[in-house]
């Protein structure tokens, strides 16, 4: 049995792992600010250690870490900014480094270390490099493009109109992943260390252009959906940084080798994008106030 340190335990992928090792018997440690919250209080519920850590109080951090196997780590600049991502993650892995963990897994983003030019992809590959050096077994897992967020903020706003809001071309692939998914191969990486120590493995369960997405989501919805062209542009009022990443999909795209996957790795029990929007409540969903108004 192992006892691993989550951080990021109340947010998607954090809570994903955490209750990934908890269903296979395994300790967690939830590494929070908000102690008190009630998502917190929810993984209370489940069976988890909360501990309260402060990603700016290297002591905070330190004592949350003594006396764990292992940690999961993630880190992001949204609700901050992409410098306090890279001074956040770097004292997390000096922390982890300093009680002398036996692993770190770290969650950064597929291809952030091909120098895509994505500001919140540069900042965890910056992390990555410093994980490599700090003298701590390391394992570095990078998700695609979350499905997840098709189920929230201007991607839900567009479905309420039969419209999925998107900024690529309909015709381009992109590799997608659930958070589930996320957290069950982030688990299995945990258990077992030897394995996948001094790796680094970008991950996706599935791929799809937006139009194919579109024509999933209506049958899931029950409605018609039409894929709309976000202009990169409207994208770019709002965040470069995410106008940047939709810009290297549509250029580049997220290659991610699905098939090797789910072949290597069946246990993870991988969701293709219809597994993943038939199980939404998008009754509920869509019934919900508008995030943009």
């Amino acid at each position: 049995m192992l006892t691993v340190a989550v951080t990021g335990a109340t947010g998607a992928q954090g809570g994903a792992t955490a209750r990934a090792l908890l269903a296979a018997g395994h300790r967690v440690r939830a590494l929070t600010r908000r102690p008190g919250s009630p998502a917190a209080d929810a993984l209370r519920g489940l069976g988890a250690e909360v501990r309260h850590a402060d990603f700016d109080d290297r002591r905070s951090l330190e004592a949350a870490l003594t006396g764990a196997d292992s940690l999961f780590a993630v880190t992001t600049p949204f609700g901050t900014d992409t410098a306090t991502e890279i001074r956040q993650g770097m004292a997390l892995v000096d922390a982890a480094a300093e009680v002398r963990l036996g692993h770190v897994v770290f969650t950064s983003a597929a291809h952030a270390d091909r120098g895509t030019g994505v500001p919140h992809y540069e900042s965890k590959h910056l992390v990555e490099q410093h994980l490599r050096t700090a003298g701590v077994p390391w394992t570095v897992i990078a998700p695609a493009a979350f499905m997840d967020n098709y189920a929230s903020g201007w991607t839900l706003d567009g479905l309420r109109d039969g419209s999925f809001a998107w900024p690529m071309p309909g015709d381009r692939p992109l590799t997608l992943i659930p958070a589930s998914d996320i957290g069950a191969f982030a688990a299995l990486v945990l258990q077992r260390g030897d394995e996948f120590a001094g790796r680094r493995i970008d991950i996706a369960s599935d791929e799809h252009t937006p139009n194919q997405m579109a024509e999933i989501l209506a049958t899931a919805i029950g409605r018609q959906v039409a894929h709309q062209e976000v202009p990169l542009a409207h994208v770019r009022t709002r965040s470069s940084d995410l106008a940047a990443m939709f810009e290297y999909f549509t250029a580049v795209g997220l290659d991610v080798d699905v098939t090797s996957l789910r072949r290597d790795y069946p246990e993870v029990g991988w969701h293709s994008f219809t597994d993943w929007a038939v199980a939404q409540d998008w009754s509920t969903l869509l019934s919900a106030a508008p995030a943009h108004q």
